[in-house]
């Protein structure tokens, strides 16, 4: 079984990606791993990949699409593998039933973790990291702006400034809707509320991944 998981910046795919693989037996591959993957060994096609996140660009799709292609290619991906950001774009879901096809497989199903977007800006927003000890922290669970472990003023990324997580959902928005299209079309979208307690969200998710091993 093939899955996808979908589902904006700040969702909780990735907590839940790394769950439900162990849990379904599945191979969780995620695009960011991967990319990272690459980079720390160097390899052409990280530093292509590198290339453009240093400009703070998106990585273009056939740089995306071939480490995904090599990846699924490897045998521990031939039991299933649960997809965490890939596709992100109508080109890449295509590529991807396109390289299962080849391997005789196929997408089972794609499920979105759907957060609104003023929930994803707080919570992003809201995310402090100490910068002496890296301890994370959101800011609803403190009483003040210092880490409780050393004192130091805690800080918030750049990329975490609400303005810039905005922008960020405006891509990501712009990009998914015709991903989104591409699974519900073949009836193979299933939709799941994002907002809720980890175990909450993660029983949603597996009541849909039941489903899509149903055939329903």
């Amino acid at each position: 079984m093939n899955i996808v998981l979908l589902g904006a910046p700040g969702s909780g795919k990735g907590t839940q990606a790394k769950a439900l693989g162990q849990r379904l037996g599945l191979l969780h591959v995620a695009s960011g791993d991967l990319f990272r993957h690459h980079l720390g060994l160097k390899t052409l096609l990280g530093e292509l990949a590198g290339s453009y996140m240093v400009r703070g660009e998106l990585v273009p799709d056939d740089v995306t699409i071939r480490m995904i292609a090599e990846r699924l290619a490897e045998a521990d991906a031939a039991g299933g593998v649960l997809l965490d950001g890939f596709p992100r774009t109508a080109a890449q879901a295509a590529a991807l039933d396109a390289m299962l096809a080849v391997l005789g497989q196929t997408a089972d199903g794609a499920v979105l973790i759907d957060v609104p977007d003023a929930v994803i800006i707080t919570r992003i927003s809201g995310r402090l990291v100490c910068p002496t000890c890296q301890t994370p922290y959101h800011r609803s669970l403190l009483a003040g702006d210092t880490c409780p472990a050393d004192g130091a003023l805690l800080e918030r990324r750049a990329d975490d400034a609400p303005e810039k997580v905005g922008r960020r959902l405006e891509i990501y928005h712009e990009q998914i809707g015709p991903v989104l299209s591409h699974y519900r079309a073949t009836g193979r979208l299933h939709e799941v509320p994002g907002e809720g307690s980890v175990a909450e969200i993660s029983a949603a998710v597996a009541g849909a991944i039941d489903r899509i091993r149903q055939g329903r």
